[in-house]
């Protein structure tokens, strides 16, 4: 194969790149799984419930040696419905551990399908530790975006999921997440913020043919400092509120936003419920610095620091209909 050729074929299948599937849960494994407990289950297997089955406590999903895991519910749930989450605390957290001040443990080629969760789901690398430190530190550096984007969970699979929001957002990707998709899937119940968040340098994720009907205070989905990810064919129930807001949360706890919400598509997409006398439903740039806290992140010759405006620019919104 000549080299030309070559790189052809790589770039044509560098999205099929996956680790090796998780062994299939053992039946003491499943039977833990499917046990009333307090705590979280850490799975780190492949496990299929029986028709019927559910789950009732939270589950886990950390670090590399949880790479290649999955579930399928066969139509059963997770959680317990009503029961409120917190940021702390989702339903189904698949998260990234920190090793020491420069490393962290991610879980990659994650499946999940088949399932009701009730509650939320959370998708977070640097920063699931529960702090901010190591996320303001990083953004300090040139390299930030490159360093986010390789210690958070990538080549995520979410595929006729239900999320049922109880109070935190259904469905949150944290900074640096790649490679996630949401397909066929519902995003409904309630949320204090937004349905979906996609967070500053997440990158190439998919959210698609997917009915997003949960009762915000907010706009239904933030790219917050979010490229290059494709939301088309959903189908957006917004009650008054916003539909799709791109901008850079500057300065938000002092980190610096480096990635602009750019080279988005945006398209295809139904959404019904908008406000009659100024509807929002897709807003390119939506805050421009407008925000008391964006002086936070100040001193640094890159990103939100230097530049405090949501710069989305290649971004490509069409055929995007309002009911």
């Amino acid at each position: 194969m000549t080299a030309p050729l070559a790189a052809l074929w790589l770039s044509a299948f560098a999205d099929l790149w996956s680790l090796p599937a998780a062994r299939p849960c053992s039946a003491a494994e499943l039977a833990e799984l499917t046990a009333e407990a307090p705590t979280p289950y850490r799975l780190t297997c492949r496990a299929m419930l029986a028709p019927g089955q559910s789950i009732r406590r939270s589950l886990l999903i950390e670090g590399a040696e949880a790479s290649g895991a999955g579930l399928d519910c066969n139509g059963g749930a997770v959680g317990r419905p009503g029961v409120v989450t917190t940021t702390r605390q989702p339903t189904l957290a698949i998260w990234s551990r920190r090793l020491d001040a420069r490393h962290w443990s991610r879980p990659t080629d994650i499946r999940i399908k088949n399932c009701t969760v009730h509650g939320a789901v959370r998708v977070w690398g640097m920063g699931a530790d529960g702090g901010y430190d190591d996320l303001r530190a990083s953004s300090r550096t040139a390299e930030h975006t490159t360093t986010t984007q390789g210690a958070a969970p990538s080549h995520v699979e979410l595929e006729r999921v239900t999320i049922v929001g109880t109070g935190s957002i259904p469905l949150y990707v944290g900074p640096g997440v790649t490679r996630l998709s949401l397909t066929n899937s519902t995003l409904t119940g309630r949320s204090d913020a937004t349905a979906l968040y996609l967070d500053a340098e997440s990158a190439d994720n998919r959210i698609e043919n997917n009915s997003i009907a949960v009762a915000t205070r907010r706009e239904a989905v933030a790219v917050d400092g979010s490229a290059r990810n494709r939301i088309m064919g959903n189908r957006l129930t917004l009650a008054g509120r916003g539909g799709v807001f791109l901008y850079r949360n500057c300065g938000e706890r002092g980190v610096i936003r480096h990635q602009t919400p750019s080279d988005n598509q945006i398209t295809d997409n139904v959404f019904s419920g908008a406000a009659w006398l100024r509807p929002q439903l897709v807003v390119v740039g939506s805050r421009e610095g407008r925000r008391s806290y964006c002086g936070a992140d100040r001193g640094y010759p890159w990103g939100s620091s230097a530049d405090d405006g949501d710069r989305a620019t290649g971004n490509v919104v069409a055929r995007n209909t309002r009911r």
